[in-house]
């Protein structure tokens, strides 16, 4: 944790970089992503026909799961989490769709509503887990 000092010019010191925010094009993007999924979803739950309803819904069916499954992995490589959390997104998809069809249940909006539950227990349980102090980086000593 970096602490800014005002040197005798009163003048502030920048923080080193790898302690400066994210940048405003990331959280705009990461924002517009958000977006993006919570209208396909929406679209989907109420079965509004619309042009944008297949693209947006499929957003929001892999990046829901995937978001939270890097969420979970903590700080890990970023390469790596965005690896694995892309296939983690794509089974839980395949397993929620499979396990329709085998129980003849099979409807877009059950399959939203899964991953929506999947991929919210999912970030609960991260959310909780960093509250507790247990990240994966940490040892209770």
């Amino acid at each position: 944790m970096h602490i800014d000092t005002v040197d005798d010019k009163g003048s502030y010191e920048s923080p080193p970089p790898e302690e400066r925010p994210a940048g405003t094009a990331v959280s705009l993007l990461a924002g517009v992503a958000a977006g993006i999924g919570g209208v396909g979803a929406v679209l989907a739950l109420a079965d509004i026909g619309s042009p944008l309803r297949a693209p947006f819904t499929f957003f929001f069916l892999l990046m829901a799961p995937a978001a939270a499954i890097a969420a979970a992995l903590g700080r890990t490589d970023p390469l790596g989490r965005a690896v694995v959390a892309g296939a983690g997104a794509l089974a839980v998809d395949l397993l929620v769709a499979q396990t329709m069809l085998a129980l003849h249940l099979w409807s877009v909006r059950g399959g939203v509503l899964v991953v929506t539950a999947f991929s919210g227990a999912v970030l609960r349980w991260s959310a909780l887990r960093q509250r507790s102090g247990r990240t994966p980086g940490r040892r209770a000593d």
